[in-house]
């Protein structure tokens, strides 16, 4: 089994992006062939500052090998450094509808706040996205809850295009999203209605994965929770709710077990108590090691061209499949196609 999933390098990563996605990430160099794509175009459809990005690539890098990505069981890149995501995006844009790229949510809210520049780019962010995955004919998308909308219109767009160009063969293959059972959705500590986020949160309710101990501490210790003193799941109780699925993801736990286990609790304190010290655990490793390998700029690059090198060579392959069916330059005469 191929898996795919990119990520992208903007946004100091906190608790919610390494429970939904990194820990994801880490578990799927056991369960298959795993390529791992840092999305530096993506993050180029909305304003930013070239140096912080370039620095925030290293920053992610530097992080993902912290928590246990090993470039010897998976392939690590750089998106921009493979070429054949771009031109696979513009071919799969002709089996696109344009309404529904319109209709996207995350097109719908990120358009809001462009108030100077709604880019092109910004629209079909979805197509690049779609290209990304369907270029290395992958079956498995590891995503948060939030992304279920981009792999439907990627499962979409795959099946068009073999019905169209491919006489209904599975040339390109249609993915699977795969969505953690625990911890798809980490809300903000001060708002449990909210995400958490660095952009749309609060500071107090975002745990940072570098943070110190100490503030991991005080910022679960001055979360907000709500009426009542039972610790359980349920639409009235957002805080509480997101305090037991943090400490369950941070386990690797079921909810369940967490809400026997205090079920004869003091009181919301020994719940508090008993999640900083497991995301503390959590992310402990990861800022130990993250400081050494930031500093060696030079070992990160060789690692991401190393995973370039590999992942030009899938995505070559599929590339080459796609323009020989749409009829797209010179005829293919090496082999016949899969």
């Amino acid at each position: 089994m191929r898996i795919f999933s990119g990520i992208q390098p903007t946004g100091t990563k906190h608790l919610g992006n390494y429970i939904g996605a990194v820990l994801q990430l880490v578990a799927g160099q056991d369960r298959g062939e795993a390529l791992y794509c840092i999305v530096d175009l993506h993050a180029t459809t909305v304003a930013y500052d070239p140096a912080e990005l370039r620095r925030s690539l290293y920053d992610l890098t530097a992080l993902l090998l912290a928590a246990g990505l090993d470039p010897q069981r998976c392939t690590l890149f750089r998106q921009s450094d493979v070429h054949e995501h771009t031109e696979l995006c513009w071919l799969l844009c002709s089996v696109t509808e344009l309404g529904r790229l319109q209709r996207m949510h995350q097109f719908r809210d990120k358009s809001v706040a462009q108030r100077e520049l709604v880019s092109a780019g910004l629209l079909v962010y979805p197509v690049l996205m779609a290209a990304d995955v369907l270029a290395y004919r992958a079956h498995e998308v590891p995503v948060g809850e939030d992304q279920r909308e981009h792999v439907e219109l990627m499962r979409d767009v795959a099946r068009r295009f073999n019905a169209r160009f491919a006489a209904g063969r599975e040339l390109l293959v249609v993915p699977e999203d795969r969505i953690p059972a625990v911890g798809a959705r980490v809300m903000d500590l001060q708002d449990p209605t909210r995400k958490m986020s660095t952009t749309g949160g609060s500071e107090e309710g975002t745990v940072y994965v570098l943070d110190e101990p100490a503030a991991i501490e005080k910022k679960i210790r001055r979360a907000v929770t709500d009426s009542g003193s039972e610790i359980n799941r349920s639409p009235e109780k957002p805080g509480v709710s997101n305090l037991i699925e943090i400490l369950a993801a941070a386990r690797d736990a079921a909810p369940e077990a967490v809400e026997a286990e205090l079920a004869q609790a003091r009181g919301y304190g020994d719940l508090k108590a008993a999640t900083a010290r497991a995301v503390v655990e959590l992310l402990a490793p990861v800022r130990e090691r993250y400081s050494a390998l930031r500093a060696d700029e030079a070992a990160l690059e060789d690692v991401l061209a190393a995973g370039a090198a590999r992942a030009r060579a899938i995505a070559a392959q599929t590339l080459a499949d796609v323009r020989d069916c749409m009829g797209v330059g010179a005829p293919r005469r090496d082999r016949p196609l899969p």
